[in-house]
């Protein structure tokens, strides 16, 4: 089979094209990132264990940024101006090489915080370089292809050249860590203005709803994986080195337990529909997603601190441990239940849900702080989505119009 040499005009996709669905390069390019959150996740259990809060909550923020945003840039262009080509694949290759380096230069990242110096961003910074020039030039390309789309174009590459140069003094300029975060919060911030000046202002670009939720939806199921390999791994040292206890099986059961329970509550809130009525409300969608995201990777490291504190590996309280899973847990639960609402409308089962949420993840909290024992803390407060996905069959039944 020969490969084809024909350069397809980017012309911008038909935003109601039916059957719209990831392509084959979009799956392999989401690979990629299993390692990004894979390196985060470890570093993030690691500090927490030591009780090194600053470093991990600082540490994975930068890591868990730099990852969600390269790929909500690229998922976004991609939905709009996806022409598969071998132009456009090559330059996608060229983007999956900065992920890559942005991986590896993660631990730097986490150990220079740690040591309150400079923030050590060197190899993550010539990553995403890498990964952004080739956006910027998919962005140019549009410009040239696509003239009811040149000024949105144009506006993304601009904005997102400037961003780079911010990045490069950043990492280059020997600051101290509270300087150095001021910078890296201000480079966010033009990050996150590129595409709200240039879909705002100008002509919106043609991206499409069900393939933009798609691709989310493979985003946390990545992110979900991640969380499973990593508590997996940990709990295989630990019986390696004791054989099986009856911890290690509650523990395996509660991560399998609470991460297939977020799948579900995940994609029982099917926000394509309400997405596709109200385009207007993507941006909430598209940044109000980056938490979420977050969040649900960070259910995985916090599971892992579980496994490092009952090997004797963790040197923090029980309810330090606990909080570990319960905050990002609640992130993820609350902001897709939150996200869902937003786009789709209130209706009576919103206070309920909420309720469902909070009830197990604070009752858990408050086990853990009366000397309750972890496990049990733990399995209480994974309980949340399950009651949350409780309420929506109930309420379902009762209703002429069930939720999602």
């Amino acid at each position: 089979m020969s490969i084809s040499t024909t350069i397809r005009r980017m012309s911008g996709r038909d935003p109601s094209e039916e059957d719209r669905a990831a392509s084959s390069l979009e799956v392999f390019y989401d690979l990629v990132f299993v390692v990004a959150f894979s390196i985060a996740g470890v570093q993030l259990a690691e500090y927490l264990a030591d009780g090194h809060y600053r470093t991990a909550i600082i540490g994975y923020g930068i890591a868990t940024f730099a990852s969600v945003w390269a790929w909500i840039n690229f998922a976004w262009f991609s939905s709009a101006f996806d022409t598969d080509d071998w132009v456009y694949r090559l330059l996608t290759l060229l983007q999956m090489i900065g992920v890559a380096i942005i991986a590896i230069g993660l631990p730097p990242v986490f150990s220079s915080i740690d040591a309150n110096a400079h923030v050590d961003l060197a190899v993550v910074v010539i990553g995403y370089l890498v990964m952004r020039a080739g956006m910027i030039v998919q962005w140019l390309r549009a410009a040239v292809q696509a003239p009811d789309y040149r000024a949105t174009c144009l506006t993304y590459a601009v904005m997102t050249a400037v961003a780079q140069v911010g990045w490069v003094v950043v990492a280059i300029v020997p600051l101290t860590l509270a300087p150095t975060l001021i910078g890296i919060a201000a480079c966010m911030v033009v990050e996150l203005l590129g595409p709200a000046i240039a879909e705002t202002r100008f002509a919106r670009t043609p991206w499409h709803p069900g393939h933009i939720v798609e691709r989310y939806s493979t985003l946390v199921v990545i992110t979900l994986g991640e969380g499973v390999v990593g508590t997996v791994a940990v709990l295989q040292a630990m019986i390696g080195r004791s054989g099986w206890s009856v911890e290690t099986a509650v523990l395996g059961l509660a991560a399998m337990g609470v991460t297939f329970a977020m799948w579900w509550l995940y994609f029982r809130l099917d926000v394509g529909r309400p997405l596709a009525q109200h385009p207007e409300k993507c941006f909430v969608f598209g940044y109000g997603s980056m938490p979420v995201v977050i969040g649900c990777a960070a259910v995985g490291a916090g599971l892992h601190v579980v496994a490092l504190w009952l090997d004797g590996e963790a040197h923090v309280s029980v309810a330090a441990v606990y909080g570990a899973v319960a905050i990002p847990l609640a992130l993820f639960c609350l902001g897709a239940v939150g996200m869902y609402y937003y786009l789709a409308g209130v209706d009576a089962l919103l206070v309920p849900m909420l309720v469902a949420v909070a009830v197990p993840l604070v009752v858990g909290g408050l086990m853990a702080i009366g000397g309750a024992g972890l496990l049990s803390s733990v399995v209480a407060g994974c309980l949340a989505p399950v009651l949350a996905l409780l309420v929506i069959a109930f309420g379902s039944r009762r209703s002429d119009t069930p939720v999602a």
